[in-house]
């Protein structure tokens, strides 16, 4: 998939949302995706090696590079099996948790967080990124990816993807920069700023926050990535159009969201002013808000596009809606909560493939006959391997 005038039958496009340590949900979701390559194409097929494009946001982001930044042999620097050690192995430190919880801890922590700086200072993040990555840029990744983040000095999205990179150096960012920015989300970690210097002795500077602030689900934004790429003349699909349901097969992991019903309630909201917005007793419910919101719009554009065009399963949205519990936060990076959230995602794989109801915004068990999301993403597989092999 590396030659400069792609051909093939469909567009592979992967997406994951952001959600911080809720991350190792989809991790757990592409371990099982990569077993199933690995049986139909030998065990050194990747991720990477499948997907036209792989978009993600703040923790999405992570992941995405992690699957497709190149290690010295060229190859991803992370099987999808190796995702879970790592938040197992990281998040701990990314989000320390306070040894005891008390009055005068919970009284600490609001006024820390409403007035003397993010929860958490993000010194492990960017030095684990930077040791990690190094002077990997954007455009040595093993695929094209999409990973948005928000300027809040020009107050609008940036969006980091390879191909950009290669036709603007200005654009060329270190990817330890590109995952630092996407996951600075407001009142959890500082905003980051850095330079881009080109050749020609041009600068480019970046202010940025979470990217979730804008597109927590990246889905939409790599269809319209691939989509440019096509009229552009740098990929073709056979002689179909090129926004087409079947000439598309897209995969969409969410992180999970909150139980309808059980984390916030108007009764409560009505009588919040501007700092229980923003706190409330642990939890941060307008970032929620915003996520969760931005997540769920786009799954129903893109929900809509596949309906409508009679190509519902070339579409597979991944996501829970059913989270309660520390489960249901972003920062929480306890073992026993990191082991809880993949359990969650080995349970999502037993569970019957989802659409959203646009009526109700709820997700509900699709047609008989479509199974469970394992059996649907073998069935991806099986679907991914036959595109590599004819593009071969």
């Amino acid at each position: 998939m590396a030659s400069s005038l792609k051909k093939g039958k469909k567009v592979t496009i992967l997406s994951i949302d952001g959600g911080g340590v809720k991350g190792i949900i989809p991790g757990t979701l592409l371990s099982f995706l990569e077993s199933k390559l690995q049986e139909l194409d030998g065990p050194d097929a990747r991720i990477a090696d499948y997907f036209d494009v792989i978009a993600g946001t703040s923790t999405g982001g992570l992941l995405t590079t992690m699957i497709t930044a190149p290690n010295k042999h060229n190859r991803p620097m992370y099987a999808a099996m190796d995702l879970k050690d790592f938040y197992f192995e990281h998040c701990p430190k990314i989000f320390p948790q306070p040894s005891r919880i008390g009055f005068i801890n919970k009284v600490s922590s609001l006024f820390g967080t409403i007035i003397g700086g993010p929860k958490y200072d993000g010194k492990y993040l960017r030095s684990m990124l930077k040791e990690l990555l190094g002077n990997i840029t954007i455009k040595d990744t093993l695929t094209d990816v999409i990973i948005p983040a928000f300027d809040i000095k020009l107050l609008q999205p940036v969006i980091f993807s390879r191909e950009d990179a290669k036709a603007c150096p200005l654009k060329n960012a270190l990817l330890s920069d590109v995952c630092l920015g996407t996951s600075a989300a407001p009142t959890f970690l500082p905003a980051h700023y850095f330079e881009i210097k080109s050749a020609d002795g041009k600068t480019r500077s970046f202010d940025l926050i979470d990217g979730g602030v804008a597109a927590n689900n990246p889905t939409l934004m790599a269809m319209t990535h691939i989509s440019k790429q096509i009229l552009m003349g740098k990929f073709k699909i056979g002689d179909k159009e090129p926004l087409k349901g079947n000439s598309m097969l897209v995969l969409s992991l969410g992180t999970g969201e909150a139980k309808r019903e059980a984390k916030y309630s108007a009764s409560r909201a009505a009588k919040w002013g501007m700092l229980s917005w923003l706190y409330d007793n642990g939890a941060t419910p307008l970032l929620d808000v915003y996520a969760d919101a931005s997540s769920d719009m786009v799954d129903f554009h893109v929900s809509t596009f596949f309906q409508a065009t009679c190509s519902e399963r070339n579409y597979l949205r991944i996501q829970d809606d059913t989270l309660t519990g520390d489960a249901t936060y972003v920062d929480v990076g306890t073992r026993e909560n990191l082991e809880g959230l993949a359990e969650i995602g080995e349970g999502l794989l037993k569970k019957a493939v989802s659409r959203v109801n646009l009526e109700t915004g709820k997700f509900e068990a699709a047609a008989e006959g479509e199974g469970n999301n394992a059996e649907a993403l073998s069935d991806f597989a099986k679907l991914l391997s036959e595109e590599r092999k004819f593009r071969k």
